[in-house]
């Protein structure tokens, strides 16, 4: 069944982008040895990848083995139940890869299809399921967002020169691999100094036309964004956010908004915006997964904060040298080596000369 599950799961993430905050899903009938239909969760609110592939069969489905990268869902939500159409299209097998982390579910299908008669099998390619859904699963456990950081830097650790120039650090190939993750995250978000000395566009540029764009976060604890910079003035096209602290004068608060950029209070910590508590913010809006693109104080604000899950380091093989660089975390760093951020390599790629290294940050357990 592992051959199938793979092809369900290469099904699955052809939702990446657009099923947000939804689990990535792939589903196919299995009749006779032979794929009879097959489908996936393709957008928000759409049917689910059980029903597509129903919609898709090429005849009877009785009788049939369907295989499909989560537990069905066994309430209504904005669909009905997936349990109750398999068990209405007399489907004779399940074969599920993950349990539904989500409590409306957690089980409840599974106990649905056995109660109704149906064979089902669990844990199938579990864990390719649980790397694929990361996003998903952290979200609907913690109600607080994924989060993937981003830098590249050269082979002497340097993000930008001295005199803040890093265009480009990395190649063409290695930038469209990070188009590819702010199409599939919910958001991007960056430090107002990036912004003030890059005035990025913090867009997807993809090749899917109806691909929707991230949510685009500036932490910018002072509320001094440029009103001029194109993450304001591009506003009324490209959702924007702007997170200030709980201090900022109400005068500069109502200037940034009447750019239509939305205003978010935070509280401080030490001095800085408290990104938990940004998280929990943001979770309860229903972001799911940000791509941290933050520079150098904000990725170790981020990392002594706890909130990043995963880092995509790439490196371009070139060398800046100065010891004025810009570095990928600066902040005041950690005093001794035995108290650094602990990283788990998962993965390495390779773009045409660059590397990318995908790592995955340990917590500590509390």
């Amino acid at each position: 069944m592992e051959t199938w599950m793979k092809k369900a799961l290469a099904l699955a993430k052809k939702g990446e982008g657009f099923v947000n905050p939804n689990p990535l899903v792939g589903a196919l009938i299995i009749k006779n040895d032979s794929i009879i239909a097959e489908g996936y969760h393709k957008v928000f609110g759409g049917p689910h990848a059980e029903i597509e592939a129903f919609n898709n069969a090429t005849e009877d489905v009785s009788g049939a083995t369907m295989v499909v990268t989560l537990e069905p869902c066994s309430h209504y939500g904005k669909t009905p139940p997936c349990a109750q159409a398999i068990i209405d299209h007399k489907i004779k097998k399940v074969v599920i890869a993950s349990k539904d982390p989500n409590p409306l579910v957690a089980g409840k299908g599974i106990q649905m299809l056995r109660d109704a008669g149906i064979e089902v099998v669990t844990g199938v390619l579990d864990e390719e399921n649980k790397a694929l859904n990361a996003v998903f699963f952290k979200y609907i456990q913690t109600k607080t967002p994924y989060v993937l950081m981003k830098y590249a830097m050269t082979a002497d650790g340097k993000i930008a020169s001295a005199a803040w120039d890093s265009k480009w650090i990395t190649n063409e190939n290695s930038r469209k691999h990070v188009h590819d993750y702010r199409h599939a995250l919910s958001a991007i978000m960056v430090g107002v100094n990036t912004v003030i000395h890059d005035n990025p566009k913090l867009t997807a540029r993809v090749d899917e036309p109806t691909a929707a764009q991230p949510l685009r976060i500036i932490l910018d604890t002072e509320g001094i964004v440029p009103l001029d910079s194109y993450v304001c003035t591009s506003s009324d096209t490209f959702k924007t956010m702007v997170v200030i602290g709980e201090h900022v004068s109400k005068e500069r608060a109502t200037a940034i908004e009447k750019t239509g950029v939305k205003v978010h209070r935070v509280r401080l910590k030490l001095g800085q915006l408290d990104l938990q508590y940004l998280m929990k913010d943001l979770g309860a809006m229903g972001i799911d997964g940000i791509l941290l693109e933050g520079g150098s104080t904000v990725n170790y604000s981020a990392l002594e904060a706890g909130i990043v899950d995963r880092i995509h380091m790439y490196v371009a093989p070139k060398i800046i040298g100065g010891a004025n660089a810009l570095t990928p975390v600066g902040g005041i760093g950690k005093a001794k080596v035995s108290d650094a951020f602990q990283l788990d390599l998962h993965d390495i790629r390779h773009f045409d000369g660059d590397i990318m290294l995908d790592y995955r940050v340990i917590k500590e357990v509390a």
